[in-house]
């Protein structure tokens, strides 16, 4: 099984993991339904806002390997989509809902703790505790074929290790608003990733112009009091 996936794809796959679980009568997704979900603002980090292409080409892309299918059953006008890792003939991964639940929390939300991934997948399937948590993710890792999930190096002052999944790389640009969140505005003169150096050289030259103006006006009579 390729576990070579892109961002898109992998935030496409937890969704419909996670669809499944949640709101089985909504379930499988149209593109429309998985671009909301896709794109939603809670139970989702990074908070995404994905064009309806890129959905429908992570979509194509999972069909292609083979993570993703249109079921023969579904009648409807519009197109649906359900994935292929659960048990069942064809299943690209064979697995229990326990592990299922674990994955959809990490394409969804990124490396978590067994605390946190306890807590959160109460909401798609029933954990015993933390030990049923911890015992799912060494059955991930320990999988003949590669691991599907690693325990990653604690971070300083933590009690418990994160986990992450092993499919690809789900680092994708959030949306506006949750940069905007984390304290960045569009438009600040506040350096931004990926500004060019003639945007820096052009923010330098403000910041010159007003330090000069500023020591322009305390220096009519060179006290800070003079009016």
């Amino acid at each position: 099984m390729e576990r070579d996936l892109t961002a898109v794809e992998i935030r496409v796959l937890g969704c419909l993991l996670e669809k499944e679980a949640t709101t089985p009568d909504q379930y499988p997704l149209s593109i429309n339904g998985l671009v909301t979900a896709a794109n939603q603002k809670s139970n989702r980090d990074p908070v995404l806002a994905l064009p309806e292409a890129d959905v429908r080409e992570a979509v194509t892309g999972l069909t292609r390997r083979g993570l993703v299918r249109q079921p023969s059953s579904y009648g409807g006008r519009v197109s649906k989509f359900e994935h292929r890792l659960g048990r069942g003939p064809g299943s690209a991964l064979n697995a229990p809902p326990e592990q299922l639940a674990v994955l959809a929390l990490l394409f969804l939300r990124g490396p978590q703790t067994p605390g946190e991934l306890r807590s959160r997948a109460q909401r798609m399937v029933t954990v015993e505790g933390i030990d049923a948590v911890e015992s799912t993710l060494q059955t991930l890792a320990a999988r003949e074929e590669g691991a599907l999930v690693e325990c990653l190096p604690r971070e300083p002052g933590k009690r418990e290790a994160r986990w992450t999944h092993r499919f690809g790389s789900d680092h994708a640009e959030p949306a506006p608003e949750a940069a905007t969140a984390a304290g960045v505005n569009a438009g600040d003169d506040a350096p931004v990733r990926g500004a060019d150096q003639g945007d820096l050289e052009q923010r330098v030259a403000r910041l010159e112009r007003v330090v000069a103006d500023l020591y322009d006006r305390l220096g009519d009579d060179g006290s800070p009091g003079s009016g």
